[in-house]
């Protein structure tokens, strides 16, 4: 009896966290965790109903977070604020004014989140970015927190904008800005590029990158929520900037030889050189999707090692592994 109430009184000690985007990708599996851990968690969404059960919704539905610091509710009171909710990069898009609509949504909004949670008491803001902040490609070195930003689309743009707005208002009000740099995020529910990815794979599609040996960063969802937790409790946190990956980096074609064999599938791969990728992604008009499928992009994750002693739970295999078996039990 008396454990019992001490193990409920150390959860309900615990301090409460909100975030944006909780009804995402990453957003999802933030909240589990987070709820199992013992923290009370708000998910501040667009539309009811779409959360993880135990989290408490706010649903706010103003375009870029106009005028949320005069709508805050008193009831709100939250430690820390996690901010994943963003315009994220779209292959294709064409807009003539497209840096105008990511700076709206990736700045203009960030920055009404980051001076209402202020007024409402909240103490840290993490801000989940990406390493399109910083660029596409490495070049013989992996990427570190310190080197010099070069975003070179809109998207990477905006966020590296919302990064530096962020630590510029944190050093005014008080407010304690952690920022977060993922590369490609990946497990059960991804979407996009991977998941097409994996389909070809499991159907035994010929893939012409058997000899592209440029590695890339990933992190597995699991192990991203798992460091933006560490980011959002742990006080050596404040003021950082950390990148965060799986820790072991995979060329393509080892990526595809994994996955084939966590699908069960033959993996079949081409020797075709990256040069004759490259002239065919040019006569396509894809140069830039071949560019971020063949070229190298590693970032340094030692940093968030150092400072916070943080390592990644699970091995870049269990991660493939376990989005392998969601593929095979939904598609």
């Amino acid at each position: 009896m008396t454990e019992a109430l001490t193990h409920q009184l150390d959860w309900q000690m615990l301090p409460p966290i909100a975030i944006t985007g909780a009804n995402g990708f990453v957003g999802k599996v933030l909240s589990q965790q987070l709820l199992q851990r013992g923290h009370a968690v708000t998910g501040i969404v667009r539309r009811p109903g779409s959360t993880v059960q135990g989290v408490r919704e706010w649903v706010y539905s103003r375009s870029d977070f106009e005028g949320l610091e005069s709508h805050w509710p008193s009831t709100l009171r939250v430690d820390a604020l996690i901010h994943l909710a963003a315009r994220v990069h779209m292959m294709g898009e064409t807009s003539a004014n497209l840096l105008d609509l990511y700076r709206s949504a990736n700045v203009d909004g960030t920055m009404r989140l980051a001076h209402a949670a202020r007024g409402a008491g909240v103490r840290r803001f993490v801000f989940v970015s990406s390493i399109k902040a910083v660029g596409e490609r490495s070049h013989g070195r992996a990427i570190r927190e310190s080197d010099d930003p070069a975003p070179t689309d809109p998207y990477g743009v905006s966020k590296l904008e919302a990064e530096r707005a962020l630590f510029e208002f944190g050093a005014k009000s008080g407010l304690e800005v952690v920022v977060v740099r993922p590369p490609l995020v990946y497990g059960p529910g991804v979407r996009a590029n991977f998941l097409r990815l994996m389909g070809a794979v499991a159907r035994g599609v010929p893939l012409p990158l058997g000899a592209i040996s440029a590695r890339r960063s990933l992190v597995y969802v699991e192990n991203l929520a798992d460091a933006i937790t560490r980011c959002a409790t742990d006080p050596r946190a404040a003021g950082q900037t950390f990148h965060v990956t799986d820790g072991d980096d995979l060329s393509v074609a080892q990526l595809i030889r994994s996955l084939a064999a966590c699908l069960d599938a033959p993996g079949r791969l081409l020797p075709v050189p990256a040069s004759w990728l490259r002239f065919a992604g040019k006569i396509a008009g894809r140069t830039a999707e071949v560019d971020r499928l063949i070229g190298e992009l590693r970032l340094d994750c030692s940093h968030i090692r150092e400072a916070l002693d943080w390592r990644p739970p699970y091995t870049v295999t269990e991660g493939l592994q376990s989005t392998a078996s969601w593929y095979r039990a939904t598609h």
